[in-house]
């Protein structure tokens, strides 16, 4: 696991977790869909980093 990929999958989990509490305040749905979609990407890019897939 390097450096980059652990970096990634933290802030995708971190904005998961911003996710969570923007739905719990009720923020507007396309705010919640684009740092959904930023959590993704984070997360998938962070994944396909990892050297199990070489």
């Amino acid at each position: 696991m390097t450096g980059l990929s652990t970096i990634l999958i933290v802030v995708g989990l971190f904005l998961v977790g911003g996710i969570i509490s923007f739905v719990k305040q009720e923020m507007p749905r396309s705010l919640i869909v684009l740092l959904s979609i930023a959590a993704a990407m984070c997360l998938v890019a962070g994944v396909m980093r990892l050297e199990v897939w070489n």
